[in-house]
């Protein structure tokens, strides 16, 4: 028996009447507004890749104002996918609208969870991912692997791809036996690198020698529960806020680091350390 709007808490329908004035004003910047007439699937495709961006970089900062105002510049983006879908176009044959869209992620999620809405079994996280990747097989696709998405960045693909072929059992049993692997794919990469000349031997074995060894650090931040890439983008963070310090203090005393030895650089970088920068 479907719920109605009069019954539900006063914070949910205060939600949905949020959530309908989108729509509305969806619908009317669509009929009015000449840019958003113009726009399509395509065209906001990378401008939805640069909102997701923003939104991580939000997060990162852990600045809530700004992920609240980035959240809602997403949900923009889907309602405006939505709207697409559901006019009529010539040569399409398929059409859909956002509570088609609603419907079907609810339907995959109470699918996908039968812990919760069936009487399977799973008291633990590892037991809920290994059968959600098992509950995929049988919806159909043709390999664990197939969901994840060929675009996405190196370093997000590869945990990705470690975490589905975990969610099978395909994965090492302990961190130790991941470590030894991080060590010798690292021996296998010194074989293809001249350490004294700094000469590559082979750059095309030295590159997959590489690409294995950060596969196999990648995997061993799993088991010490690290994301790469949230890691190494705060690592990058790090690196501009100190060299920014060492181009501005630089400036102030008067020097241009054209003209400045690794040496006096490394001065104002290392009180940018001890600054807490």
């Amino acid at each position: 028996m479907e719920k109605q709007f009069s019954d539900l808490p006063e914070s949910r329908q205060q939600q949905l009447m949020a959530f309908d004035r989108l729509l509305t004003i969806m619908d009317e910047l669509r009929e009015q507004c000449p840019w958003d007439r113009k726009q399509t699937m395509d065209s906001l495709r990378h401008l939805t890749i640069e909102e997701t961006y923003e939104l991580s970089d939000a997060i990162l900062n852990n600045d809530l104002p700004e992920i609240q105002k980035e959240l809602g510049d997403v949900l923009l983006h889907i309602v405006f996918y939505a709207k697409i879908g559901s006019e009529q176009a010539e040569g399409r044959t398929y059409n859909f609208d956002i509570k088609d869209v609603l419907h079907g992620i609810c339907d995959k999620l109470v699918a996908r969870h039968p812990h919760i809405y069936g009487d399977f079994v799973a008291d633990t996280e590892e037991a809920v991912k290994q059968n959600w990747e098992k509950l995929k097989l049988k919806e159909g696709n043709k390999s664990v692997l197939s969901g994840v998405p060929a675009s996405l960045p190196a370093l997000v693909k590869a945990m990705r791809i470690q975490e589905k072929a975990r969610g099978v059992g395909f994965d090492w049993d302990e961190k130790q036996q991941v470590w030894a692997k991080v060590e010798e794919e690292l021996h296998e990469f010194k074989e293809n690198f001249n350490i004294e000349s700094a000469d590559i031997i082979d750059h095309k074995e030295a590159e997959g020698e590489f690409g294995d060894l950060l596969f196999s650090l990648v995997n061993y931040s799993r088991f010490v529960d690290i994301n790469p890439e949230t890691a190494l983008e705060r690592t990058n963070k790090k690196f501009i806020n100190r060299f920014q310090y060492l181009e501005e203090a630089s400036k102030a005393d008067g020097k241009s680091l054209s003209d400045m030895t690794l040496e006096e650089m490394d001065i104002y970088w290392n009180r940018a350390k001890e600054m807490g920068v």
